[in-house]
């Protein structure tokens, strides 16, 4: 692919529209580069063959000790396939996805095929339009409650890709939840200080919260939204689901200003995954904890008052994949 690596330098101003197919493709997929990923790796590669693109794991970016069995490379590489789905639509091409086309390549995670010219929704339009600016945010959220229309429409989102989102209500749930995420800090703190940091060079530098637990059991008990999303079985096909749901609630939230940052230590270690399966009313398997509220340094009240203003029933429901 012909990467513009700077993406403050994606301006759709240039996209080639008297260029070939694989010219115009390959553009497009510029708009992978935006897509949020576990620990920052960026894990995928994209590859356009005539008026197809295939999706690989880059399992040169994997995390061994952290995620030996790929689960958070494939969630990372689903979101980088939402905002590809968002792109060519937007930029007037409907995809038919077939995920792991090839039983012998488990690396080849989905065919895109390219075919006749689309308008978008207009709501493909709206999350289209905030992937340039979503951003993740470690630090505490603004004193304001997300409106219930707003996590309806989330949850909505997250079925539309095959998952589940659960928004943790009871207090005693989300004291218990903080201590699993204190207890996954400090037990990754100590296995990484003794092995990842000299043999793994994509070291999560999140670890570093383990030296302060109080912390974070803040930033779980008083920010505005904790939530679970999960998936009904745990294969393959579920992270790949569960890539595209995340990136799709991400942009929702970003379009009002409703930001998350994960905590995914909890979901890495698993017997605290059992334990958090068993705080949670939902059957399945937990694949990403989010903290979920408005920023308090990109948000002005007007954000909040939009996103108040939310009604389910005012969007086309559309199902992908």
């Amino acid at each position: 692919m012909s990467a513009i690596w700077d993406t403050q330098k994606i301006r759709e101003i240039e996209f080639p529209k008297t260029g070939t197919t694989v010219e115009k493709l390959n553009f497009i997929l510029n708009y992978t580069l935006l897509a949020s990923s576990c620990s920052n790796t960026q894990p995928w590669l994209f590859q356009v063959v005539n008026e197809a693109i295939f999706l690989y794991a880059n399992l040169s970016h994997t995390l061994p000790t952290v995620d030996p069995h790929h689960r958070e490379l494939i969630i990372s590489c689903g979101m980088a396939l939402f905002n590809l789905r968002l792109a060519l639509r937007h930029f007037g091409y409907k995809d038919e996805i077939k995920t792991f086309p090839d039983p012998s390549r488990p690396d080849v995670l989905a065919q895109i095929q390219i075919s006749e010219p689309i308008l978008a929704s207009t709501d493909e339009q709206m999350l289209f339009d905030a992937i340039p600016n979503r951003h993740i945010n470690h630090k505490k959220f603004q004193d304001w409650n997300v409106p219930q229309s707003l996590l309806s429409w989330l949850k909505v989102d997250a079925e539309q890709e095959r998952t589940w989102l659960y928004v943790v209500k009871s207090n005693t749930a989300r004291q218990a939840i903080a201590e699993l995420v204190v207890q996954s800090l400090d037990r990754q703190w100590l296995v990484g200080s003794h092995y990842l940091q000299m043999t793994d060079l994509n070291f999560p530098c999140e670890l570093a919260q383990g030296f302060y637990p109080d912390i974070n059991r803040q930033l779980v008990t008083q920010s505005p939204v904790i939530a679970v999303l999960g998936t009904k079985s745990d294969l393959p096909v579920n992270w790949l689901n569960t890539g595209q749901a995340l990136e799709r609630i991400l942009l929702r939230g970003q379009a009002v200003g409703l930001t998350a940052s994960f905590l995914n230590q909890v979901i890495r270690l698993p017997s605290l995954r059992t334990q958090l399966n068993n705080l949670i009313y939902e059957q399945g398997y937990p694949q990403i904890l989010l903290r979920l509220g408005f920023d308090r340094e990109h948000n002005t009240p007007g954000a909040q008052h939009a996103a108040s203003e939310l009604k389910i029933g005012a969007r086309e429901k559309r199902f992908f994949g």
